[in-house]
């Protein structure tokens, strides 16, 4: 039904506004926007998995992003290693978030949001501190490269590619597969989904639920500040403001898409389809001159409705796990006899 909606949409935006197909000034920045925000919708997916939310998601995508910052303006590391850093620190503020939640049985929502609180203090007062004009924008080789360029800079054969796709599509398309994959083959995709449904027949079917509680914000604050880092790569510095229009997107992606709030169904594809949507829309808005206040309105309409279906659907989970109370007492009855005849004979 996504994808349906989807190329309706695109149909009627390009027969209305033909300039949607422009490739360079439309096409890639949109393609642009989707990958930073599906990364983002999978960093939020992850911890939805287990049950769970991260408030904190675009804070943390905000300090990972000014760990390698600092390292690429300060430390002056090359564009690897830099990234490496960020996303260490990335997953070392979601692991410790995690401990938190399974250490103290605190709801996810509590400390994600109290870490998001700490985080918007401590992003801009290292900045401040350590930067002028409170942005780090010295760039390694190959950091404008991943961040603004398109295909039409890879030549092969005489043959230049197409200058609607940016060079970003690639490494994020590795990490959604990587997620799906982990997800659909992997055991402790699987158990991220049993402990996401039920956390006590988890923890008695031998599932360690404390430490993928833990494996699960520790990924988000990876996946999160992936996020944050290509969002600096594709603007050209490390601010403080980096990750501040993530947290809606993040929740918008995943429910459209199908995740569960509560916990034990996932969607890698419905969660990029989901952000496609969104921004797709706020594209076509765009476009159309409407300013960023009705922009706002509308992504708040749709996730309203994103949680309205995810609430239908939870019901009827609920109803199709229900066993049917007259037939259970009409088998318990036939036992008893069944069992008294026994005895008389």
């Amino acid at each position: 039904m996504l994808v349906v909606i989807i190329a309706v949409l695109v149909v009627v935006l390009v027969l209305v506004k033909p300039s949607f197909l422009n490739g360079p000034f439309v096409i890639a920045p949109l393609l642009t926007s989707i990958s930073i925000f599906a990364v983002v919708g999978v960093a939020q997916m992850v911890v939805l998995s287990i049950g769970h939310m991260n408030i904190a998601v675009g804070n943390m995508a905000a300090f990972g992003a000014m760990i390698t910052g600092i390292t690429f303006d300060l430390l002056s590391f090359p564009l690897v290693l830099g990234i490496a850093a960020g996303l260490v620190g990335g997953a070392l503020i979601g692991a410790f978030t995690g401990w938190i939640i399974a250490r103290t049985g605190v709801n996810s929502f509590i400390v994600t949001l109290a870490m998001s609180f700490a985080l918007l203090g401590l992003v801009p007062t290292v900045y401040a501190a350590l930067s002028t004009g409170s942005a780090f924008t010295v760039k390694p080789d190959g950091f404008d490269v991943l961040g603004r360029n398109t295909f039409a800079q890879v030549c092969l054969l005489g043959y230049c590619g197409p200058s609607a796709i940016p060079i970003m599509v690639v490494p994020v398309l590795i990490v959604l597969a990587a997620v799906g994959v982990l997800y659909s083959r992997t055991r402790y995709g699987r158990e991220f989904l049993l402990t996401g449904s039920n956390v006590k027949a988890a923890e008695l079917s031998g599932i360690p639920t404390a430490r993928r509680i833990v494996l699960a914000h520790t990924l988000s604050g990876l996946l999160a500040t992936a996020a944050g880092i290509l969002l600096a790569c594709s603007i050209g510095s490390f601010t403080p403001a980096i990750g501040d229009e993530f947290m809606l997107q993040s929740f918008v992606g995943p429910i459209l898409g199908g995740t569960l709030l509560a916990g034990g169904y996932v969607s890698v594809v419905g969660t990029v389809l989901g952000i496609t949507l969104t921004l797709v829309i706020r594209k076509g808005l765009e476009l159309f001159g409407v300013g960023i206040e009705t922009l706002n309105v509308l992504l708040g309409i749709i996730l309203l409705v994103a949680l309205s279906a995810d609430r239908v659907r939870e019901i009827r989970l609920r109803r199709g796990r229900t066993p049917d109370t007259s037939t259970a007492v009409v088998d318990t009855r036939d036992d008893v006899e069944t069992e008294s005849e026994g005895v008389r004979a």
